[in-house]
């Protein structure tokens, strides 16, 4: 059979149209685009219709982010009934080697969220896997790279600063966390695979039940075997693998109709397009997870360290713990905007963001609300040092305005992954952030005398000018351009589906 030009405009048959129709029914995508909003009642109707098309895929979403959040948190509390080394140990592995090769390797998987979103609202459900596979080698081979950091974690870790004996065993627990690197490999590209097809429920379910056989299944390694830290690495790395092999036996299973028709040599196709937008969103998110890392490591260097340490620690927890939601919303309305546009429904991609900042923020004052009136109890809960308690009831009015920022922002930049914007978002993060947000802190913190406060306010300017600037470009983006580049996308990059082509079937 002759090739086709992967140039040349993919048409769908009638009954490909037809099952991508019915496909498309099943995932929310309306079959036509919004029109226009007249009045409060209209608005009140159509904002009714997107939050139930907008929860549908949140609420899952958030269940798997905080279950799959927590799984290095349930791992501490362990740790720490074996000895504070081993606690301490564990800490900075999560937090510096698999925090890193996390934001990097999330990020990464993070273009299917582009490409697999647009193409199946635009119906072209056969590239999906495709793109799956693509991401999968991708995603593998930055894996191996990644090992050198876990080979050599205990020279790196005492380079930036960390004892020998925290160096030491961190580098161990480092070395027997290899498993998880490609666990990654494997988990990310499928979660975004099925969020693309709003398949969050079962994301959910996998995520769930692996926090519970992760929590069970530690305790057994900890105070039955005493197995140790060995036995920690056992159950995360058990854990981690637990979700990707679930994900990918449902895959397997049939259960995504057209979008996985079986391994195929087209994977290795157009692999170069495939890095530059996976390494753009892998720049963009890890600039956004490293950002409010760093403000813990600079409140290090203030005069009373361990209290600002301590204190912007517990803030920090309960700003991540709220994130879940906002990263929930992410998902959310990444999926939303990329589905809409495929489908060629620009109006309709620009009202789903509207309703998803305005529920996201809604909750981040919600939670910010709750946190102020209960702000001279709350930091009982987390640390029985007096000094400690009175700095986390100082910071708490910040905290609970980085909790109403923040809720808005990841919103915003799931919309900039919808939509295929990450290298500009990049640069964008680079120059709010890190040339305007970390600098405004230090002289705010450490030249002015302001501390812990300081060195945060300037900080969260930073992500106030980096929300505003994502809501300007939104402000001015033609969506039916966007719609037009969408589908140019999907045409450029998709291959064909050849079955001569197909490795499995």
């Amino acid at each position: 059979m002759e090739k086709k030009d992967v140039n040349e405009p993919l048409l769908l048959s009638a009954a490909e149209q037809s099952r991508g129709s019915a496909v498309s029914l099943t995932s929310s995508i309306g079959d036509a685009d919004i029109g226009p909003i007249s009045g409060v009642g209209d608005f009140a109707r159509e904002f009714n219709v997107e939050s139930k098309k907008l929860w549908s895929l949140a609420g899952p979403a958030i269940l798997t982010c905080v279950s799959q959040y927590s799984l290095g948190a349930v791992t501490q509390v362990f740790a720490g009934h074996i000895s504070t080394l081993s606690l301490a140990a564990v800490s900075i592995e999560n937090s510096v080697i698999s925090g890193f090769s996390f934001g990097i390797m999330l990020g990464m998987g993070s273009a299917l969220e582009t490409l697999c979103g647009q193409a199946f609202g635009a119906g072209k459900l056969s590239m999906l896997g495709l793109y799956l596979q693509r991401s999968w080698v991708i995603l593998h081979a930055t894996a191996i790279v990644l090992c050198l950091m876990y080979v050599f974690a205990t020279p790196f870790l005492a380079f930036i600063g960390q004892t020998p004996n925290i160096s030491r065993a961190a580098g161990l627990f480092s070395l027997y966390m290899i498993p998880q690197l490609f666990a990654y490999a494997l988990n990310f590209p499928a979660s975004k695979f099925l969020q693309s097809q709003s398949k969050m429920a079962v994301m959910a379910v996998i995520s769930a039940a692996a926090l519970v056989l992760h929590a069970l299944f530690s305790w057994v390694a900890v105070a039955i075997l005493r197995w140790g830290l060995e036995g920690l690495a056992v159950a995360l790395n058990g854990s981690w693998w637990f979700i990707a092999v679930g994900q990918i036996v449902y895959i397997l299973c049939g259960t995504c109709g057209e979008a996985w028709t079986g391994l195929s040599w087209e994977a290795f196709h157009h692999l170069w397009s495939f890095v530059r937008l996976s390494l753009a969103s892998a720049v963009m998110l890890c600039l956004e997870i490293w950002y409010f890392m760093a403000l813990v490591l600079f409140a290090g260097y203030l005069k009373n360290a361990e209290v600002s340490v301590a204190a912007l620690s517990i803030c920090m927890n309960i700003l991540g713990w709220a994130a879940m939601v906002a990263i929930g919303f992410n998902a959310a309305v990444s999926v939303r905007v990329s589905n809409e546009l495929g489908a060629n429904h620009p109006r309709t991609a620009k009202f789903s963001l509207v309703v998803a900042v305005i529920s996201s923020t809604m909750i981040g004052v919600g939670i910010s609300a709750v946190l102020l009136i209960f702000r001279e109890r709350y930091p009982e809960f987390f640390t029985d040092d007096k000094e400690v308690r009175t700095v986390v009831r100082d910071l708490t009015p910040m905290l609970a305005l980085s909790i109403v920022i923040n809720n808005a922002q990841p919103v915003l930049s799931g919309v900039a992954v919808g939509a295929g914007w990450q290298a500009v978002v990049a640069y964008v993060n680079v120059a709010c952030y890190y040339l305007f947000g970390i600098p405004l802190g230090m002289i705010l913190g450490h030249k002015l005398g302001f501390g812990v406060m300081g060195i945060w306010s300037g900080m969260l300017m930073g992500t106030v000018i980096q929300s505003l600037v994502l809501t300007w470009m939104i402000q001015k983006t033609n969506w039916e351009k966007e719609a037009t580049m969408a589908e140019d996308r999907i045409r450029q990059w998709g291959g064909h589906s050849d079955s001569k082509e197909n490795i499995l079937t």
